[in-house]
């Protein structure tokens, strides 16, 4: 991929009365920390209490790098005439033609914690991710009802630390999700330099690069348009490489139905 046509800003925020076009022309929006509030009629305070949830993700056991420096859990969810439901845990799948690394297999994670699920903050937040990519998809398809058309969405807590020394947000470099929209809420960062966000067209090699440094920002991506990924961590402080992390709360949501393995079968003959 041609980096030399990407161009580096500081992070390129829109304003909220301009997020639904931003996503409609470039294929991504991205939305300081008292805007996300606004956005999703939550608090700093109801955010902060779910903050600690990070300190207790599992290891992340299917890196092929053999890496240990990923932890996270994982939910599914639908949601459908306003309102939230939580799927039986499934485990979760890509298929090789969007994560060649990590595709191909079920991973079982750990699963979210059913109180983080259910809480306040966390479903006005799933709630009103599905009106505004409903409102989205409306422009183009004014016959989408959410009661009839429910989202299928995926859920995952991640902490990225150094305590090897480096730590990969995205080991799979550039990538699509295989869904309709990714949204990434950087929750926290402490003590390290790096994780650089890199997003792509899918169909040139023209992009944007900037650094989520400020909690609480929030990234919406339409995964049907842009490549997307996040550059290494590394320590601030070398002698203490154990006391970093890079938390973030990734949400895919997709049409129709989750992203499953699709098993081909040969037609029996009969003579």
């Amino acid at each position: 991929m041609n980096h030399l046509s990407m161009t580096t800003f500081s992070p390129p925020y829109n304003a909220i009365t301009e997020v639904v076009e931003a996503i409609k022309s470039t294929g991504f929006a991205l939305i300081n920390c008292q805007d996300f509030f606004t956005f999703t009629k939550t608090s700093l305070n109801q955010w902060e209490s779910l903050k600690v949830g990070w300190q207790s993700l599992e290891p992340d056991a299917y890196l092929k790098d053999g890496g240990k420096y990923r932890q996270r859990k994982h939910a599914s969810v639908t949601i459908g005439n306003q309102a939230m439901t939580i799927a039986p845990y499934r485990p979760h799948f890509q298929p090789i033609s969007y994560n060649a690394l990590h595709g191909g297999m079920h991973r079982e994670f750990a699963p979210c914690d059913d109180a983080f699920l259910n809480s306040a903050p966390m479903q006005q937040f799933l709630l009103r991710l599905a009106q505004l990519f409903t409102e989205i998809d409306n422009t183009s398809v004014p016959t989408i009802s959410p009661a009839t058309h429910p989202w299928f969405i995926e859920v995952h807590q991640f902490r990225i630390d150094t305590s090897g020394g480096i730590g990969r947000p995205t080991p799979e470099g550039a990538h699509r999700d295989g869904v309709n929209y990714v949204a990434v809420l950087l929750v926290d960062r402490h003590q390290v330099k790096g994780g650089e966000s890199r997003v792509f067209d899918s169909d040139s090699p023209n992009g944007q690069r900037f650094t989520l440094e400020q909690g609480w920002s929030l990234l919406l991506l339409d995964d049907t348009r842009v490549l997307h990924e996040t550059t290494p961590i590394q320590p601030l402080d070398r002698e203490h490489p154990e006391n970093t992390w890079r938390d973030t709360l990734v949400i895919t949501f997709r049409k129709d139905s989750f992203l499953e393995e699709v098993v081909l079968t040969t037609p029996s003959t009969t003579n």
